[in-house]
């Protein structure tokens, strides 16, 4: 359904330090900054990017947006948390572990990046 996730940072060496390592726990490359100073991380199945805002405006994280990342194991959930808490990240919601939804078992870990922006490592079970 999505082509793409750009979220707004005002710290981009930062912010690519703390992609580079989460996603570096999932089995990514490293993200490659373009002429215009954007970091993207390109996939089979899409593009995550990082960008200061174009408008000159502090980037903001989104109040009540979360950002899903799919991972093949709960052990690849807890070095991607763990990688991110290294990397400048701060824990939120409930320490990482299962939760059990309305249509499955899932085990979820979420992270504050940089930025503040909320992202979570899930694995459905």
């Amino acid at each position: 359904m999505f082509s793409h996730v750009m979220i707004g940072t005002n710290d981009m060496e930062k912010s690519k330090a703390f992609y580079d390592a989460t996603f570096a726990a999932l089995g990514y490359e490293p993200g490659v900054m373009d002429e215009k100073g954007r970091c993207f991380y390109v996939t089979e199945t899409g593009i995550f990017s990082i960008t200061k805002p174009i408008n000159g405006e502090p980037a903001t994280h989104g109040n009540g947006s979360t950002i899903g990342f799919s991972v093949k194991s709960a052990d690849i959930a807890d070095a991607w948390h763990t990688a991110g808490i290294e990397n400048g990240g701060t824990t939120c919601e409930e320490p990482p572990g299962e939760r059990e939804g309305s249509l499955m078992k899932l085990y979820l870990a979420y992270l504050r990046d940089p930025a503040g922006n909320k992202i979570c490592a899930v694995h459905r079970m």
